[in-house]
């Protein structure tokens, strides 16, 4: 079992996320979309994690419980990630991560599905905000995302408790 863990997130990493989250937060029903078709374009398989696109045959666009759950996880994610240094810990609103972990494991998601997440991500990022992406915000909101999925895994039991 791997121990997960992040790294320290820094005040540097902290501004970073907070600046491009303060641009991006406007657009977050789109963004959020953009993030997961993204996610569906590279893993089309992962459609199947969701029980309201399985058996579905409307695009995936124009899915009427699509857009708001990406809206939903997208805000999530960047919420976390703005508090992160200022709460110490990975915290997430209108859920507990106890619920994160149960939903995840019970639908299957494994750390492939959380690499093809990270990657999205970090796309739609990239390109929500070109004018400020670098290697440094790169760095950022990865390092963000995987204490978040550290988070989450350690309540799925796939993190030995240090």
């Amino acid at each position: 079992m791997a121990v997960c863990e992040g790294k320290v997130f820094t005040e540097e990493q902290e501004a970073l996320v907070v600046k491009s989250w303060a641009v991006m937060k406007k657009n977050s029903a789109e963004l959020g979309l953009k993030f997961f078709l993204k996610i569906f374009e590279i893993a089309p398989s992962a459609k199947k994690l969701f029980s309201f696109l399985r058996d579905s045959n409307v695009p995936l666009e124009q899915n009427t419980k699509l857009k708001p759950h990406a809206m939903s996880v997208f805000v999530m994610t960047c919420e976390s990630a703005v508090q992160l240094r200022k709460a110490g810990k990975v915290t997430v609103r209108e859920t507990t991560l106890k619920k994160l972990g149960a939903t995840h494991f019970k639908y299957g998601v494994v750390a492939e599905h959380f690499e093809v997440t990270k990657f999205a991500l970090l796309e739609t990022i990239k390109e929500a905000v070109p004018e400020m992406w670098s290697a440094e915000m790169k760095n950022a909101w990865g390092e963000a995302y995987e204490q978040l999925v550290a988070a989450i895994k350690a309540e799925m039991g796939e993190c030995s408790q240090a």
